[in-house]
């Protein structure tokens, strides 16, 4: 009979092997363990690369490309072989290397009495869709979408269908294209479930295992995960880059067991979706209204004539200057939230403007993906001891600031696309005591993507009865 002990490392074993596509190195066992579990047939090994028909296929993301693939020599057996340049980061898939998964019995997840301890009450529109969501999970249907708009409240949405799935026994994740979402989420969701350990993934976590019964992480960490979880829900399902790379779709499929439920979550569903919508096949619920029963900020279009030239000479826009002083005459206690379209730009607006927005005792600082002090410099906009903060479109969506003004300089810049105006956008208003606060697209030109945003939000207030 083993012992308590051994059982409890059995578990935690099971728990940690259990639904993953692993490389050697990410098992985190001795050559002999790794051995005896496979000759037990407890642990298979896969081919990491195979040849289907003329092109070659990883089995970690599913890339197909042969551009994503290169050559490199095998320090183990000299040969040259092939790897994935798509998932390189997650982690060398060689041709030469197995994947490892589990295959003995699955983990018994704890079914929690009363995991949720939020004391806050859902609205009838958010009460209707939390319904429908748990609802999704005990029939165990196989997809549900939630479309429902910027500010709406979807995360609390979640709260019914999470607590029903932990005491149920079932096991989650969330998943969001997103690192900074992420980041914002994972607080709110343990103050929510204080008592439910739950880990969060991402590139440079501090959490690693991915063995807990509620998982936070990102898209890209799915491609870790195969059959792993009853209950999915993805976020953001409209986002980058989650809706331009095809390998995050299909390792959010194939996370998700066979008799698991999938959630996805979007406040601008892309055409795909919509048109799966129109023709049945994606089971929707539609919530138009914000939480807290106020319309959406429209954004105003503001001309600038000679903007490109004005911010190719590190000078901030006319129309700017001249909506910035007037707002500042009017004494506004909001934040401003400045999208810029490129990093290179930002660096040296924010390095010439900032005399500038001193002469008004307002502090700025700029914000990207690859900054390493963005969680910081986040965290001190949140406490207000930034006034000013630039930032690239990683702040489009999935984070909320209590009272902030919204300005996008360029506006017509192609990385601005309709569904990342409307987010953008959507960063304005969204606390109860301030349900207003100005959205600004500042541009050389009216595009597509502006008209299109703008008409989106007014028919979005139209349909919850404002206009």
């Amino acid at each position: 009979m083993p012992t308590n002990n051994e059982q409890m490392i059995c578990s935690e074993m099971i728990r940690r092997l259990s639904g993953k596509l692993l490389l050697y190195d990410e098992l985190k066992l001795a050559e002999e363990a790794i051995h005896d579990l496979h000759s037990a047939k407890l642990l298979s090994q896969i081919p990491s690369i195979i040849k289907q028909r003329y092109h070659f296929v990883c089995q970690r993301c599913h890339n197909k490309k042969p551009s994503l693939f290169g050559k490199i020599p095998c320090a183990t057996c000299q040969n040259v072989h092939l790897y994935c340049r798509h998932c390189l980061q997650m982690g060398r898939v060689l041709a030469c290397e197995p994947l490892y998964e589990w295959t003995g019995k699955e983990p018994i997840w704890p079914k929690h009495r009363n995991p949720c301890h939020w004391s806050g009450e859902l609205t009838s529109d958010q009460a209707m869709a939390a319904k429908r969501i748990v609802q999704a999970i005990s029939n165990r249907d196989h997809e549900l979408l939630l479309w429902a708009v910027t500010g709406s409240g979807k995360t609390e949405m979640l709260f019914p269908g999470i607590t029903h799935s932990l005491k149920t026994g079932l096991r989650i994740c969330l998943a969001t294209p997103r690192v900074d979402v992420v980041r914002e989420l994972h607080p709110r969701l343990q103050q929510a479930f204080p008592h439910i350990p739950i880990e969060a993934l991402y590139g440079g976590s501090k959490d690693k295992a991915g063995s807990a019964q509620f998982i936070l992480a990102t898209t890209h960490q799915l491609l870790r995960f195969k059959h792993a979880f009853d209950v999915l829900i993805v976020d953001e399902i409209d986002a980058f880059p989650y809706h331009a790379d095809s390998s995050l779709p299909f390792a959010a499929k194939r996370a998700t067991k066979r008799s698991g439920t999938t959630i996805y979550l979007t406040a601008t569903p892309r055409e795909t979706d919509q048109k799966r919508i129109r023709n049945n096949t994606l089971s929707h619920i539609f919530i138009p209204r914000r939480f807290h029963n106020h319309p959406l900020p429209i954004p105003v279009l503001k001309n600038s004539f000679h903007l490109n030239n004005r911010l190719k000479n590190n000078q901030l826009p006319k129309s700017f200057v001249h909506w910035f002083t007037k707002r500042q005459q009017k004494q506004w206690q909001r934040q401003l939230l400045i999208f810029i379209p490129t990093i290179k730009l930002a660096e040296q607006l924010v390095k010439h403007t900032q005399n500038y927005f001193a002469s008004f005792k307002q502090v700025v600082q700029f914000v990207h993906a690859e900054d390493e002090e963005r969680a910081k410099k986040i965290n001190l906009f949140r406490q207000q001891e930034i006034h000013i903060l630039m930032t690239t479109t990683i702040l489009e969506r999935g984070v909320t600031f209590p009272s902030v003004d919204v300005v996008v300089l360029d506006a017509g810049h192609e990385v601005f696309d309709t569904a990342a105006l409307v987010q953008i956008a959507g960063r304005a208003g969204r606390h109860p005591a301030d349900p207003t606060g100005e959205v600004l697209f500042i541009h050389d030109g009216k595009t597509k993507a502006m008209v299109r945003a703008v008409k989106s939000i007014q028919q979005m207030n139209q349909r919850a009865g404002f206009q």
